[in-house]
């Protein structure tokens, strides 16, 4: 409830944001009505506004048909929508002599024929609706909505996105009616080719045309440079005080990679957002076997099941789900996502324990509910099922449901489901394989004995080969993102700000800071390279792990403490060169220390496309 309110307060503070400021002429403007207040003309371009943002975000979040569209295209889109309203204000006649609203003027006297120029409720509807997508990219609290929320639930994102819509609204009505009220006197305003007109046209067009190059972005980072209008604090503020609260929305917020020094496990979960660390190792122990159904239902919690899967991988295109196994199988439900390190330790060994148990009665469904939208796409998945040696199903949880419908906030995360459809065993993160291994066996056993299967189920305990030993203890540097929506740590930019911006490296680094040089575009998810440029990190760890994609393939050279990685090198760094190709959305091993030490990162961008998602440390 917490973070309702605040996405309505976010809404409203927007319309003093550095990237909307210049969109507010447009709204103006654009709700003028024969020079005359409009009060239903301005509600009806904010309306569509509204709309056009609430359906943007879903076709971006819920679906999976616009992954690969790139960000720049809906700014071409936008922009370019402008600059037509700047033309057709300008020349107002070109309107009339295009052939569908010419006919439209000899068949019928409805106003939607006039155009933009008499009151066309159409071109008012096309004027909000087209800036949707720029409205989109303002607010922290958007995108908290958009990248944590909404993917965990569909009403609670729902409501805070129609909260932020309806404060956005709000404040750019009172902002036409009064701007309105200023044209009013304005004599010449209601003439369709007077000079308030022309004036109007040619500022359409200027922002018609910024949005589309992205000049927009500039004037915006010369206005938080000055330290004007930088809103955007003020939502940051309020979302770690929320973040502080008891709010079961904004105690599970974005997934992050967390560490403490009194627990072994290693796990990606949910911190609040005001960067808070902690590892969870937990495991719900199974009592002891052959209980009643009747006792077990006291004990235990029937599993919940797969809800909504958004694709198979690994079951010959054909469904499956949890119930159908009941009686008859143990099942391992093992939520993990590819890019994550944590869970990538962890499939050595569920697959062999897939190896080892499945002829005695194991089942292992991977749940892969993705953290990035690259992780949406099923090829992708089924890229890394391969590249893991991943033979047990998997299924697509790309909305999040099935996530939801099990109560979960971790990656990984395992539930140990027996015969009878009960959750006997939890285990979160990393770690304790020892005793889930035992947990397995001990729900065999039971199936064993009920089914009369007289099988022998192995009591050995499987040390997988090629598993890192790690100690989680002496890591001193957390999960770090490049992406607007959660860049806490970069230091020498603008945090929560989308957009292009240039960084320069400073004197001093700070341990724990990211540091960009060079131009990069922030986008919710990740920092584009646009130029040649450099990522600078002072970490201390054993490890060092980043995410990351590169088109066609993106060089980079990797330097520690100043110097090419040779000896320290690891797998997808090539150690007589120091350079990495980085090509496919995944996530990549750079470097692989003998101890956990500090040094300094830096990866060296040859040429533009880079894409940067996260480091991450162990």
């Amino acid at each position: 409830m917490i973070l309702f309110f605040i996405s309505f307060l976010g809404g409203v503070l927007t319309v003093l944001a550095p990237c909307i400021l210049p969109l507010l002429p447009v709204i103006v403007g654009g709700s003028i009505s024969d020079g005359k207040p409009d009060k239903k003309k301005a509600l009806t371009v904010i309306t569509a506004l509204g709309v056009s943002i609430i359906l943007f975000t879903f076709v971006l979040k819920v679906s999976t048909l616009f992954i690969s569209i790139p960000p720049d295209f809906w700014q071409y889109v936008s922009g370019g929508i402008v600059t037509l309203l700047g033309v057709i204000t300008l020349f107002p006649e070109l309107w009339e002599k295009i052939p569908l609203i010419n006919k439209l003027n000899r068949e019928s006297n409805k106003t939607m024929s006039s155009g933009f120029q008499k009151k066309s409720i159409l071109g008012d509807i096309i004027i909000g609706a087209s800036l949707g997508p720029v409205f989109s990219t303002c607010s922290p609290v958007y995108f908290l909505v958009l990248a944590s929320v909404l993917p965990k639930s569909f009403s609670a994102g729902f409501l805070d996105l129609l909260a932020y819509v309806v404060g956005l609204g709000l404040s750019l009505f009172i902002i036409a009616v009064v701007g309105q009220r200023l044209v009013s006197k304005l004599g010449s305003a209601s003439d369709p080719k007077g000079w308030f007109k022309r004036t109007l046209g040619i500022l359409f067009l200027i922002v018609g045309i910024a949005i589309m190059f992205g000049a927009d972005k500039v004037f915006e980072q010369k206005l938080l440079d000055a330290g004007i209008f930088d809103v955007t604090k003020i939502e940051q503020s309020l979302l770690i005080h929320s973040s502080k609260s008891d709010s079961p929305v904004t105690s599970d917020q974005i997934p992050e990679n967390v560490q403490s020094s009194n627990t072994s496990g290693n796990v990606e979960t949910s911190p609040s957002s005001d960067g808070v660390k902690s590892t969870t190792n937990a495991s719900v122990s199974g009592g002891s076997k052959y209980l009643t159904i009747d006792q077990k239902k006291v004990k235990y919690k029937m599993v919940a099941e797969i809800t909504n899967p958004s694709g198979y991988v690994n079951t010959g295109g054909q469904p499956i789900n949890i119930a159908q196994y009941r009686g008859k199988k143990v099942v391992l439900v093992d939520f993990w996502t590819y890019s994550c390190i944590n869970c990538q330790r962890t499939t050595p060994y569920l697959n062999t324990w897939y190896s080892k148990y499945e002829d005695k009665g194991l089942v292992i469904i991977g749940v892969h509910t993705p953290e990035f939208s690259f992780e949406k796409v099923q090829k992708n998945v089924e890229d890394a099922t391969v590249r893991e040696g991943i033979k047990y199903p998997v299924v697509l949880d790309n909305d999040y449901a099935t996530w939801n419908a099990f109560g979960n906030q971790f990656w990984p995360r395992k539930y140990l489901v027996d015969i009878d459809g009960f959750v006997v065993y939890d285990k979160i993160g990393e770690g304790d394989y020892d005793i889930t291994e035992r947990e397995i066996q001990k729900a065999l056993s039971e199936l064993d004995s009920k089914l009369n299967m007289k099988t022998q189920v192995p009591s050995s305990i499987s040390n997988p080969s090629g598993v890192v030993s790690l100690d989680n203890s002496k890591l001193g540097s957390p999960e770090t993102y490049f992406g607007s929506s959660r860049n806490e740590f970069l230091s020498n930019g603008n945090k929560g700000v989308s957009g292009v911006q240039t960084f320069t490296l400073p004197t001093t680094l700070n341990p724990n800071s990211l540091y960009l040089v060079g131009t990069w575009n922030i986008t919710a998810e990740n920092a584009d390279a646009q130029t040649s440029g450099d990522i600078e990190y002072h970490y201390k760890a054993k490890n060092v792990y980043f995410v990351g994609s590169g088109g066609s393939g993106t060089t980079v050279d990797i330097y520690q403490d100043g110097k090419l990685v040779s000896a320290s090198a690891a797998v997808d760094v090539d150690s007589k060169t120091g350079k990495a190709v980085i090509k496919e959305e995944r996530l990549y091993h750079l470097i692989q220390n003998a101890d956990y030490e500090e040094h300094t990162l830096r990866i060296h961008v040859t040429n533009p496309g880079l894409k940067a998602f996260t480091f991450t440390f162990g």
